[in-house]
């Protein structure tokens, strides 16, 4: 069965690099089949992933509007089927870890009955892999929109500021709002130099999710941010890589 984990967070709070160390941890600690979602508008998952797209989704959506508006598709496939297939030539294969990303959301003439294939599509991708893992833009808004699929696992990223963790508060209030269930929910506090402020301790009281840990500032995921270097590639021994094992381990994730 299929198991789903989400990962939330503003920018600039490291949610992509964490995301690349849930994905990280999976293909080390797993034998199954991923498929990664970048869900983030800005669309940069591939990045840390270390791997090369194309397309988008929302890139796919536009063009398949105006080539069925035009008639410039095969005539022999349906509608569905076509956007079925530009969807599915659009994913980037890997070594056990697929990706597909959303890009930008719909414009002000949504085209319904493409987020309804979408969904379905979607949804039967993720029935192929062992582990669905999303990278969410902050709003959460889109996940009922392009899945229905549960989530099984929501880790909420801040880092450590007063915005940050309000930031976190609101995605809680947000997600309770959607049609999605969500099984579990952690706050995982990004960035930490030391031990947590307690004026932030106190503040994490009032997110309305239990707290998983805090992962520690690392220098090194700063030099691979400036160089471009794909965040899947750190060592294992890393700071930050241990730090993150260490959280996944406790929130049982395999």
């Amino acid at each position: 069965m299929t198991k789903t984990i989400a990962v939330a967070g503003k920018g600039g709070t490291g949610k992509t690099t964490f995301t690349a160390m849930v994905i990280k941890y999976l293909s080390e600690r797993s034998t199954g089949c991923i498929l990664a979602i970048d869900g983030d508008p800005s669309a940069n998952l591939n990045l840390v992933l270390g791997m090369e797209l194309e397309e988008t989704i929302g890139h796919i959506r536009e063009e398949t509007m105006l080539d069925v508006q035009s008639g410039r598709y095969d005539p022999s496939m349906s509608k569905h089927d076509y956007f079925e297939y530009r969807i599915n030539r659009s994913l980037v294969e890997g070594d056990r870890v697929d990706l597909i990303a959303m890009g930008r959301p719909e414009g002000p003439g949504c085209y319904c009955a493409a987020n309804n294939i979408l969904r379905h599509v979607i949804d039967r991708l993720g029935n192929d892999y062992d582990y669905v893992v999303i990278d969410n833009e902050a709003g959460m808004e889109h996940i009922s929109r392009q899945t229905t699929r549960d989530i099984d696992l929501l880790f909420i990223v801040s880092d450590p500021t007063v915005r940050g963790l309000m930031g976190a508060k609101n995605i809680v209030e947000l997600t309770r709002e959607l049609s999605t269930r969500i099984r579990r929910s952690y706050l995982v506090i990004n960035g930490v130099r030391g031990e947590l402020p307690a004026p932030l301790a106190e503040r994490v009281k009032e997110i309305g999710v239990p707290l998983l840990g805090t992962l520690p500032y690392d220098e090194q995921v700063v030099e691979f941010d400036i160089v471009g270097r794909p965040m899947i590639e750190l060592d294992s021994d890393s700071t930050r890589a241990s730090a993150s094992r260490a959280l996944l381990d406790q929130a049982g994730i395999v």
